[in-house]
């Protein structure tokens, strides 16, 4: 049995120490009436609970690269698009105007880089006419080092203009692209499943602040995004299949196959809070469930609940899940002291032995078991139990508080359970 539903029965029965004495046990006193079922092999699937919404499993968020007013607007919501198809048009004349300035930049700096390169190459004459004149000796050393400092400092000018007019082709490649930017397209085909912006309004451009203009949906692959509880998730595994209920479908059950699972979880509060009251902190994990043949009317945003069907035993030894209960040890050793038996029961680290009880002879006898994996209303028993053997199934009162080992019973099976503590 999971250490969640342990916990839970075991705190139904903290009080079954004090309310033993008032268990009408007494010799000619009426036995308490139960009900019986038989231990047989049945098939159990265990399933999580999941809630969540459903999403394309591929949408691309459109922004601006550039800031700018948006001047048309070529789709609307709902609208079906396809890869490369226009969507939107920002105003274009201050990146118009920035592209026109560039130019003109190119053009001054390209001019510099070809009268740099007209006077390196006269100062370049000038030092070959000084070395001749020098080594015929009809001048002095100081007129070749000062022609060849005049050659240097050409060959700087000449190597700054090229820089000079690298930086304006790049900034005329940058002002280009912006202007280009302007203009957006459809990165993938799809749906246009959000329209936040309109026509007229600023679109605020950056690489580092997302202003979302319209979402683009691919809705022929749709998935579940469900928050499984810390509790659950490790019975979870990639590749488990899942029943998935759409509030807005109410007459339709999807199915899906687990395909990812977050490695990190999210927490968040629930309930209120105030000077008497604290916010309790729930811990999940984000499990997504690709959808098979999703609907036509199936959209981004629906309300989803999810059974993941986690492990299943085609044929198992199982009972019904109130069948299984616990009981405090001492209380268990205490019915076996009465009837002189030995004490066999062996309990948790809480003092708790979880177990169920057998009709033998027409008595409730408690026989310890360990369970696996459970369904709504079925539990496996991996030990402890035979198939074949009589289990006492009902009340729920006398299970999970009444019954004591040994303690003698009448069956009636006809009779109906009170779900009363």
């Amino acid at each position: 049995m999971k250490k969640k539903t342990v916990a839970i029965i075991a705190a139904a029965v903290v009080g079954v120490a004090i309310a033993a004495g008032l268990v009408v046990r007494g010799r000619g006193e009426k036995p308490p009436e139960v009900r019986t079922t038989e231990a047989s092999l049945q098939r159990v699937v265990e399933r999580i609970n999941a809630t969540g919404k459903v999403q394309p499993r591929t949408q691309v968020k459109i922004s601006a690269d550039v800031s700018a007013r948006i001047m048309r607007l070529g789709v609307k919501e709902g609208d079906r698009v396809e890869q490369g198809q226009f969507l939107v048009e920002l105003d274009r004349e201050a990146y118009l105007a920035a592209v026109e300035s560039a130019q003109a930049n190119v053009r001054s700096a390209e001019s510099g880089v070809t009268l740099a390169h007209e006077n390196l190459l006269q100062a370049e004459r000038e030092l070959r006419r000084a070395r001749e004149i020098v080594a015929r000796g009809l001048d002095s050393q100081a007129r070749l080092d000062a022609a060849d400092a005049a050659f240097k400092v050409e060959a700087a000018r000449h190597e700054a203009a090229r820089g000079d007019a690298a930086r304006a082709r790049a900034a005329l490649k940058q002002s280009r692209d912006s202007l280009a930017k302007t203009s957006i397209y459809a990165p993938m085909s799809g749906v246009i499943s959000e329209l936040r912006r309109k026509q007229g309004e600023i679109a605020i451009g950056s690489q580092f602040q997302e202003d979302v203009i319209l979402v683009i949906s691919d809705l022929s692959v749709m998935e579940a995004q469900l928050d499984v509880d810390e509790n659950d998730i490790v019975r979870v595994a990639v590749g488990d299949r899942a029943e998935i209920e759409v509030d807005a479908l109410p007459d339709q059950v999807l199915t899906g196959t687990v395909y990812e699972i977050a490695s990190s979880a999210k927490t968040h509060g629930t309930g209120a809070q105030g000077q008497n009251q604290s916010q309790t902190q729930k811990t999940e994990f984000l499990v997504k469930v690709a959808i098979e043949n999703p609907p036509l009317e199936l959209r981004p945003g629906m309300t989803a609940a999810a059974d993941i069907t986690t492990e299943t035993r085609d044929s198992t030894l199982s009972v019904p899940i109130q069948c299984v209960t616990v009981r405090t040890l001492d209380q268990l050793e205490e019915d076996q002291k009465k009837a002189g038996e030995t004490a066999d029961f062996k309990a948790d680290k809480d003092g708790f032995v979880q177990l169920l009880f057998v009709l033998q002879d027409g008595k409730a006898m408690a026989r310890q078991v360990a369970t696996g994996i459970q369904s709504d209303n079925l539990i496996e028993v991996t030990s402890g139990l035979k198939a074949g053997e009589t289990v006492i199934s009902g009340s729920y009162r006398a299970i999970s508080r009444d019954l004591r080992h040994g303690a003698a019973v009448r069956v009636n099976n006809e009779a109906e359970e009170s779900e009363r503590t």
